[in-house]
């Protein structure tokens, strides 16, 4: 379970912090109301990761790869300067 955090309490007890990371998932801090940073435990760190292709492999298997694209730039002169 998600538990919220201001900073200066995450910051007092840091350790209660990361063992509920680990234990329950992500801990979010905050700094003055603003979400502003999560701590993570390690594996769902590496899950995040390892979940994590490289773009060209996206590429190659996106649904679009056979769609024909128009990549010629358009020649027309530019538009005439604007007086403010």
């Amino acid at each position: 379970m998600v538990r919220i955090w201001q900073l200066q309490d995450a910051k007092n007890r840091f350790s209660e912090v990361v063992e509920e990371a680990v234990s329950r998932g992500p801990q979010v801090i905050t700094k003055r109301g603003i979400e502003t940073a999560v701590i993570l435990s390690y594996a769902e760190y590496r899950r995040l990761q390892l979940g994590q292709g490289k773009i060209s492999d996206f590429f190659r298997q996106a649904p679009l790869i056979d769609a024909e694209l128009d990549l010629s730039r358009d020649t027309s002169a530019p538009r005439d300067d604007i007086n403010l």
